[in-house]
């Protein structure tokens, strides 16, 4: 029974690893999408500067590692056993619950998480004591460290609206002074402003986190033989004044005579100073449950009593932590940091809700978003009422954005927000959480840098009125998802602690293989998702400032498209034929795919048209007309997949034979169509587009042909008014199909040679000679 025990170790050493991996993807948003989204430095630049930062700060985590020791409950009432199972509970479900979001590319708090799930766990196994003694239900507040537990609860509540305060208080402030035409500020503008940031990033984050660390206690003798904490906290007032002179002069020194970009190095400077902030205040949330389970052995061990009869009281003692541990720890972090697929992901969402430009909005709006909106607007216009029109105008222009967005730049060279912006979230977040690193709180790191990103967009006017509501409503769901993460957490931990506690030895390599088959399986279902972005299929925004480019550019998507709708206008016959659900099920989620990438094309087409060439403008007019008529096709295809799909999934009665043996007919004609057509615009061979168009009369005359049969079954022989339903509806948006893919064909011949008219060219032989095939074959019958 004993041995378990150092199983459990050993399966903590090794969740811990694995804890690190997918908390640092989590966070990863924490410190890099403020450098990232403004581009100010290389991404290269940004990965090294934060890897330096995290190693540093996981030396200076040890005063954080007490909080899973003793800050949610209290040891000494729960035997080593009962621990260990609390310590287990909690890793297990911390695991697969940062996955999951990771996984879906949501920024959640690993603080929040380890919190509720110590809270989970340690509840959990307190309700089995008390029943076991026949106790009241009230004595659960005995094994809970309520009045700390609720501190930090209190504390990461509180810093939500904090951080969304002071991030958007000091990001209007600073925009107010500085615009958007900071760079052409005087110089000594500049130098304050660096002078003012660099001190509140040195100060809070190199004094106040090194405060945590055993070498704070050491003595110095330059400090008059007191110890480096002494001397921080005594001297507040002394070094913030000195930092101040000392960066506003190196700033100005820097700007006026270096010629160097001073926001840049805040920047700089931020982006590590985050990272070491990060790593000094999360990494109790990775490895400090496998770090106290470690200790809570080895005293068990050293005692000789039974797990069940040693208490763990020893855990209430402070115990400093292994610096080589904790570094060991950084280095996992750093690693992660350059090669998680699942940290860019995170990162993405975070950047798309607080960028200055237009983004693939990812959320819907809902009705608290356009209540929150409305509610801004109508604040708005009273604020307007009591300020002077004069001062309104001042701030206004000040607001008033560069003409970068609107300039001929690639929109994927465009920063998601300016230096400024960037400068104000690291510095506001690094403040926020080193304040409470210093005072020992798990504040979340998560929270903090994210509402604090989301207040600097709220005061640098990025919602405007075609964002604000998706961009709101990105906000509400990330929030939602915080509360999901602390119900799910604190439940999650609580009933893996009770399988526990029925049987160790039975359950512990049970919960341990689902946890690990889960994250596979995960890892996998990431990879796959990763692939499909990456697919050759996928379509290409076109990027072109002349008409020839476009015509080039645009036939790889049409390509794609014709090639993928050609499989899901035959998965949706086969399907209708064989009655494949699965099939079908199948088909409408790669026709919602198609028509999604067709709609991002639409989008796009603002910059597209900013990107051309005075002599090229007529290309916008052509790449519009494309545009509609591939997603006239995929409407119609998007149609057909959804009423088969909607037919078989109700189990009507299946179509006939003589029904689905014509749409057989269609769907091979239709084939022969559509690989030409795939086969001129991949070999860009546009001279076969006429050929393709002499066979336009022959194809709708085949489909009206069996329209025409089925009106006749129906006076005659047919009984089923869904069939027909069905039958009539397939055919109806099979003939749209045809049209919209004619008029692409003709679009594209006329632009490529306009001297060449449809009318005129030969016929393409194989596919008239298809259609008459199958108009023959219908007659024959």
């Amino acid at each position: 029974m004993d041995n378990i025990y150092l199983y459990m170790i050993i399966a903590l050493a090794i969740l811990a690893i694995a804890d690190l991996v997918v908390g640092v993807s989590n966070d990863a948003v924490n410190f890099l999408n403020s450098a990232i989204g403004s581009k100010a430095i290389s991404f290269r630049t940004i990965m090294i500067v934060a890897s330096v930062g995290v190693a540093v700060g996981a030396v200076f985590s040890s005063g954080m590692m007490e909080v899973a020791r003793k800050g949610i409950f209290n040891p000494g009432e729960f035997m080593f056993d009962e621990i260990m199972i609390i310590f287990m509970a909690v890793m297990i479900t911390d695991i697969l619950l940062l996955d999951f979001f990771n996984s879906v590319g949501m920024p959640t708090s690993t603080t929040v998480s380890i919190v509720f799930e110590l809270l989970g766990a340690a509840v959990a196994m307190a309700l089995i004591k008390i029943g076991h003694n026949s106790g009241d239900f009230s004595d659960v507040i005995n094994y809970i460290n309520t009045s700390k537990a609720s501190q930090i609860i209190f504390g990461i509540l509180l810093s939500v609206v904090v951080a969304f305060s002071i991030g958007a208080l000091v990001q209007w402030v600073s925009r107010v002074l500085l615009s958007y035409n900071f760079e052409k500020k005087a110089h000594w503008v500049g130098a304050l402003f660096g002078g003012f940031a660099l001190t509140a990033i040195t100060y809070f984050i190199f004094m106040k986190g090194l405060k945590g660390t055993s070498y704070a206690q050491e003595s110095f003798e330059i400090l008059g033989g007191g110890t480096m904490k002494d001397f921080l906290e005594n001297q507040v007032l002394s070094i913030v004044i000195v930092c101040s002179l000392f960066w506003s002069i190196l700033s100005y020194i820097l700007i006026a005579i270096v010629k160097t970009n001073i926001y840049k190095l805040i920047i700089i400077v931020g982006t590590f100073a985050l990272a070491l902030a990060f790593s000094g205040n999360d990494l109790v949330n990775f490895i400090g449950v496998p770090v106290a389970a470690y200790n809570a052995f080895l005293e068990w061990t050293a005692s000789g009593l039974p797990a069940n009869a040693f208490s763990m009281e020893v855990l209430a003692k402070k115990v400093p932590t292994n610096n080589w541990l904790l570094l060991a720890a950084g280095m996992i972090m750093v690693l992660t940091l350059w090669f998680s697929t699942k940290a860019k992901n995170v990162v993405k969402t975070s950047l798309d809700l607080s960028s200055q430009g237009e983004t693939k909005e990812r959320f819907q709006p809902n009705f608290l978003s356009r209540g929150f909106v409305r509610s801004a607007m109508l604040m708005s216009q009273m604020t307007s009422y009591m300020l002077p029109e004069s001062w309104q105008q001042k701030i206004d222009k000040q607001f008033e954005t560069p003409a970068l967005a609107l300039s001929k730049t690639k929109k994927t060279d465009i920063p998601a927000f300016d230096l400024v912006r960037a400068a104000v979230n690291l510095m506001v977040a690094a403040v926020l959480i080193s304040i409470a690193t210093s005072y020992k709180l798990p504040l979340s790191t998560t929270y903090v840098t994210f509402m604090v990103a989301m207040g600097t967009s709220l005061a640098d006017r990025a919602w405007g009125a075609e964002s604000a509501v998706y961009r709101v409503a990105g906000v509400i769901n990330v929030i939602g998802g915080w509360f999901f993460t602390a119900i799910s957490a604190f439940c999650a931990a609580a009933l893996v602690a009770y399988l526990l506690n029925l049987n160790i030895q039975v359950m512990f390599p049970i919960l341990l293989a689902i946890a690990f088959a889960l994250l596979v399986r995960s890892s996998i279902v990431h990879s796959k998702k990763s692939k499909q972005v990456r697919a050759s299929d996928s379509l290409k925004k076109a990027e072109s400032s002349s008409i020839q480019g476009v015509i080039v550019e645009s036939a790889g998507n049409i390509a794609n498209v014709v090639k993928r709708g050609n499989k899901i206008y035959t998965n949706s016959i086969n399907g209708l034929a064989k009655q494949d659900l699965t099939l079908l099920k199948k088909n409408n989620k790669q026709i919602v795919k198609l028509s999604q990438e067709v709609e991002d094309l639409r989008d796009n087409i603002f910059y597209f048209i900013k990107n051309l060439d005075d002599s090229s403008v007529g290309a916008s007019n052509f790449y519009i007309n494309i545009l509609g008529y591939l997603q006239d096709m995929t409407q119609s295809l998007e149609y057909i997949s959804k009423v088969s799909h909607k037919h078989v999934n109700n189990n009507h009665k299946k179509l006939k034979f003589n029904q689905i043996k014509e749409l057989k007919e269609v769907d091979e004609v239709l084939e022969k169509l559509f690989n030409a057509t795939k086969e001129s615009f991949e070999t860009q061979s546009f001279e076969q587009i006429g050929e393709i168009l002499g066979s336009k009369n022959k194809l709708f005359s085949l489909v009206t042909e069996k329209i025409q049969k089925q009106v006749e079954r129906t006076r005659t022989e047919e009984s089923s008014p869904k069939n027909t339903t069905l039958y009539f509806g397939v055919l109806l948006e099979t003939k749209d199909l045809l049209n919209a893919t004619m008029n692409l064909l003709e679009e594209y011949h006329e632009a490529h040679d306009s001297s060449v008219k449809p009318a005129t060219i030969e016929v393409n032989e194989p596919i008239v000679t298809q259609v008459e095939d199958a108009s023959n074959s219908t007659e024959e019958e």
